[in-house]
């Protein structure tokens, strides 16, 4: 006489393929939250060091320039003349990113001009490249602050891109021989401007 044995009734759960999609789009949200949350650091550590403004993306890239050649760049300035980088070869250039909305950019102004009377006799070429501006806000910027020195937009951001500004106010010192010798992100000290600059001419 055959036993019978009684069958289990399979699990309604049994034999489903689990859902793979759950790990990667976790690992997403994570990656997500770690890239707000660095940006949120970013943005205040920068208000912190008198920047007015970060990029995302600079944040992300991390590229340094310094010790390499500056990227070359023409921009036509408020006044109309264009203004070429390596048209200054020979000379030390100070470039400098602002916009009018920019806290920090107007307690900087008056350093620049002040500098700017002082060394421009002396071998320094210095630029203001205004982003993230209307040209309107940027002409009233200048005539505000009396800026004697050369100022122009960068409309299409591709000048931004190239230098991988981080913030502004920035700052890039450039030597005779085209390279970038120094970075600032914030406002610049007088002071240590000066300095920079007679270590430069001294090259």
């Amino acid at each position: 006489m055959d036993l019978m044995v009684p069958q289990r009734s399979a699990s309604p759960t049994a034999g489903r393929a689990r859902p793979v999609w759950l790990l990667p789009v976790g690992l997403t949200l994570l990656a997500l939250l770690g890239v707000l949350g660095y940006a949120l650091w970013a943005r205040t550590t920068a208000v912190e060091q008198g920047i007015g403004y970060v990029t995302l993306s600079a944040l992300k890239s991390g590229v340094s320039l310094v010790g390499r050649p500056a990227p070359d760049f023409t921009a036509i300035t408020f006044d109309g003349p264009p203004w070429r980088l390596s048209d200054q070869r020979g000379r030390v250039v100070v470039l400098n990113y602002w916009a009018s909305w920019c806290v920090p950019c107007r307690e900087e102004a008056p350093i620049l001009e002040r500098v700017w009377r002082d060394y421009r006799d002396r071998g320094v070429v210095l630029l203001g490249l205004n982003i993230q501006d209307t040209p309107e806000a940027a002409r009233a910027f200048v005539r505000e602050f009396g800026l004697t020195y050369p100022n122009a937009p960068d409309p299409t951001g591709e000048i931004t891109i190239a230098y991988g500004v981080l913030g502004i106010p920035e700052t890039y010192l450039i030597g005779r021989d085209g390279r970038i010798v120094d970075k600032k992100v914030g406002i610049v000290r007088e002071a240590d401007l000066r300095a920079r600059l007679e270590a430069a001419l001294r090259e």
